[in-house]
């Protein structure tokens, strides 16, 4: 796929760009989409592009600014990511960060050499000539490095705003254009004041007021599917988890009765998970809504798989046998909507041709239509989780289903490792909903942002009275985390850890050992599979 043949593609929010918007070029960094996340802190919408976006696509849009991203490669390697050089010529305020601003050199006309002493984690950085874009901030800070190139020998074209002890020119300005760079990270938490410095950024040198919010969000795409869809029915897989059903009552504002919404019970589902979903959308939002039981189905599909890549593209082709035979007799359905989240996309590589690497595979992510013979509706691709539960709360979605904790696509199958059975599932089910509970009771639920149960495929000796016992293991997994790209391990209590583990080893039959995940994302993802 060539630039030209995708720019059309890579801009989905409603209506193209209508407001404020920074547009961040993605080169490949794992945490390109955290700008895009400290950006919409300020109130500016902001979207992940290619690298390689054209000029000319660019300059159709009209965004306010441009932030080129970090990346792992090597400017001067063979295939490494560039940037159309028309961009510069563009007169829009630029900002490279890292990759993006050696990527953004080059193309100047400045070199790029290794560095003799390459920077990974703090380092000091003292500014020399800050101006707008430094302003506000004191002359030293504590900055977050990653890199082993640099940009040297810089023309008289540029000045030098800051340097650390090994980086001469840390942080860069072109003496006649907005184009800036810096060879640190602004977007993570490591950077002292890094969310100050995109905000001169983004406000003093963009000239953006900040006035996006979710309400705007929703009235355009509200609008752009009304637009869309006009006659035609919608189809809306729900899941009963936040994202499908922030999908569903978007789409209900949307269009009303025309929405059909096909809730599949793949027997892969939390404790009382089906009879919540059938009160919420079918008693108190009043939808159109289509209960399947599939279970033997889907439990049928997975005897006797244990590899989590196979069990995801199994529930996926089954879900989608499922699916059409559901939505068949659906009259007028032309479209099918899907609760697909900026994450999602991000992670699962959505875009084949760019330099970022698939994490994971989401079965929500791509496929899925082309196969039904819809048309893909997904309102909220642009959105990160904290958004989406603003715009619940905006659409009137209850509180405890608006902050719900995520859950994953293929439900508990990924969450029991190893085979997944009728019994396997019944004790994970169980174990799961003591853990919410009590996450509950203590009023630690709404502290942490993820907390489950994991089935472990082993077994541990222990003593149960005066008898020996060789039976399953449960893992309990609770994370903190503000973007769901990066987590720590939550610090519970230990007298609710105590609580959680007395509670599964007594009640659920078949478990006598309960051990606790203290691994954070990266290196560990938030998931077992």
């Amino acid at each position: 796929m060539t630039s030209s043949d995708s720019d059309d593609a890579l801009v989905t929010s409603a209506g193209d760009i209508q407001q404020e918007t920074i547009l961040v070029l993605d080169f490949g960094s794992q945490t390109a989409q955290l700008i895009a996340r400290r950006v919409r802190d300020q109130h500016v919408f902001c979207q992940l592009v290619r690298h390689d976006l054209s000029a000319k696509r660019i300059r159709e849009l009209a965004p306010q600014g441009l932030i080129l991203s970090g990346g792992p490669a090597s400017v001067y390697g063979k295939g490494a990511p560039q940037v159309d050089p028309g961009i510069f010529e563009l007169g829009i305020p630029i900002l490279g960060i890292c990759y993006g601003m050696q990527a953004e050199c080059k193309a100047l006309g400045c070199e790029v050499k290794p560095s003799e002493s390459r920077e990974f984690g703090h380092t000091e950085l003292k500014c020399k000539d800050g101006g707008p874009l430094f302003a506000g901030l004191p002359d030293s800070l504590t900055v977050w490095m990653s890199h082993g190139d640099r940009v040297e020998n810089l023309d008289e074209s540029f000045i030098v705003l800051a340097e650390t002890e090994d980086c001469p020119n840390a942080a860069i300005k072109h003496r006649d254009r907005e184009i800036y760079g810096i060879q640190f990270h602004p977007e993570v938490t490591h950077t002292q004041q890094g969310e100050h410095l995109l905000g001169n950024f983004i406000r003093s040198i963009c000239g953006c007021k900040g006035s996006w919010k979710i309400s705007s969000f929703i009235d355009q795409e509200c609008e752009a599917v009304r637009e869309r869809v006009g006659n035609s029915r919608v189809i809306c897989g729900l899941s009963g988890g936040v994202d499908s059903s922030v999908t569903a009552a978007l789409l209900y504002k949307a269009i009303g009765s025309q929405l059909t919404c096909i809730f599949v019970d793949n027997g892969l589902l939390r404790k009382g998970e089906r009879e919540q979903v059938e009160y919420e959308f079918g008693e108190h939002f009043k939808t159109d809504l289509h209960v399947v039981d599939a279970r033997k189905r889907f439990l049928d599909a997975l005897k006797g798989v244990d590899d989590p890549q196979k069990k995801r593209k199994i529930i996926g082709k089954v879900f989608i046998d499922v699916f059409k035979d559901e939505s068949k007799d659906i009259e007028d359905a032309r479209f099918l909507a899907q609760g697909t989240l900026y994450p999602d996309v991000i992670e699962s590589g959505a875009n084949p041709d760019g330099p970022a690497a698939t994490i994971k595979s989401h079965h929500n992510v791509g496929g899925l239509p082309r196969e039904l013979g819809f048309e893909l509706i997904e309102p909220m691709r642009m959105l990160f989780k904290d958004e989406v539960r603003l715009m619940g709360h905006e659409l009137g979605l209850p509180e405890k289903l608006i902050w719900r904790h995520p859950f994953p696509g293929p439900g508990l199958a990924v969450r029991c490792l190893g085979e997944v059975t009728p019994q396997r599932l019944l004790i994970l089910q169980e174990a799961d909903a003591i853990l919410i509970e009590e996450l509950y009771e203590s009023d630690y639920y709404h502290k942490v942002q993820q907390a489950f149960a994991v089935l472990l495929p082993l077994q541990t000796v222990g003593v149960m009275g005066d008898e020996r016992t060789y039976e399953d293991v449960i893992a309990i997994r609770s994370v903190d985390t503000d973007n769901f790209m990066t987590a720590d391990w939550s610090r519970l209590p230990y007298d609710l850890l105590q609580r959680v583990s007395t509670r599964i080893i007594n009640s659920v039959r078949g478990v006598n050992r309960v051990v606790y995940d203290i691994s954070s994302k990266p290196p560990s993802t938030i998931e077992w599979e």
